[in-house]
This record gives structure tokens, C-alpha cells and sequence, in this order.
């Protein structure tokens, strides 16, 4: 491999712990409405489809690893970051304080049953290039 040729091509999809496969499933197949696209054969892991990422959920434990939850969140990219957070909370989900304005974007943080944060964004200002 030269140094022209990127070893690293994409992100196929980013992985979150549980320890409860099938409340994992009921999170983010029914609470969330993500499309499931796949299940890891017999194994406890299955991949939901957000349109840009697929997040996997895998139960830690059967694949040997430690649980640990993700304490930086995910954003989800919503249209309006209220009406989606409101209805979630009609759904059951609470989120760790007010919506976040950061002059940029609106952001709603929540967990997962299993205390993987996650985030609903919006961002309603454009990129700006440079550092």
C-alpha cells in the first residue's frame, strides 16, 4: 500500500453496547422507528439504519466483552429537534435537560435503556470552513 491509497475507506456502522438484546431491539426498532437491516445470525447483535450510519447493537457479553454504556452521545440528525423530542417523550423517553441551542444547532440529549447517550441535532446554520 502507498501512502496515495487511504487505508481506511469508510465507517460501515459504530457499535452500542447492551446488556439486554431484545430491549435494545425494542428501543431502537419500535421507540426510535429505526429500520432493522440486519441480525448477526444466532448472535445477540442487530443493525438499525438511520440514513447516513447504520448503529449495531450488541450484547457485550456474549461476544466477550465488558459492558459499557457510550457516555458521548450519537447525533441523530431530526427536521425539528422539538417535535421529535416531544414526540419521544410521548413515547416514554426522557431526556438530561433542555434543548441545547448552540447558535448553530439544536440539540436534545437521551439515553438508551442501557445508558448509551444519543442525540437528537439539527443543525440550522450552515458549515463554516476552517479551524
Amino acid at each position: 500500500m502507498t501512502t496515495a491509497t487511504p487505508l481506511v475507506t469508510g465507517t460501515d456502522f459504530v457499535t452500542v453496547s447492551t446488556r439486554n438484546f431484545d430491549a435494545a431491539v425494542e428501543f431502537y426498532g419500535t421507540v426510535l422507528g429505526l429500520p432493522e437491516s440486519a441480525r448477526w445470525g444466532r448472535m445477540p447483535a442487530a443493525e438499525f439504519e438511520t440514513g447516513n450510519l447504520t448503529i449495531a447493537v450488541m450484547e457485550s457479553e456474549a461476544f466477550g466483552l465488558e459492558f459499557r454504556a457510550n457516555n458521548h452521545p450519537i447525533a441523530l440528525r431530526v427536521d425539528d429537534v422539538a417535535a421529535a423530542r416531544a414526540e419521544l417523550e410521548s413515547r416514554g423517553v426522557e431526556f438530561k435537560g433542555e434543548t441545547i441551542d448552540s447558535g448553530v444547532c439544536h440539540q436534545a440529549i437521551f439515553e438508551d435503556p442501557d445508558g448509551n447517550a444519543l442525540d437528537l441535532h439539527h443543525r440550522y446554520a450552515p458549515r463554516t470552513s476552517g479551524a
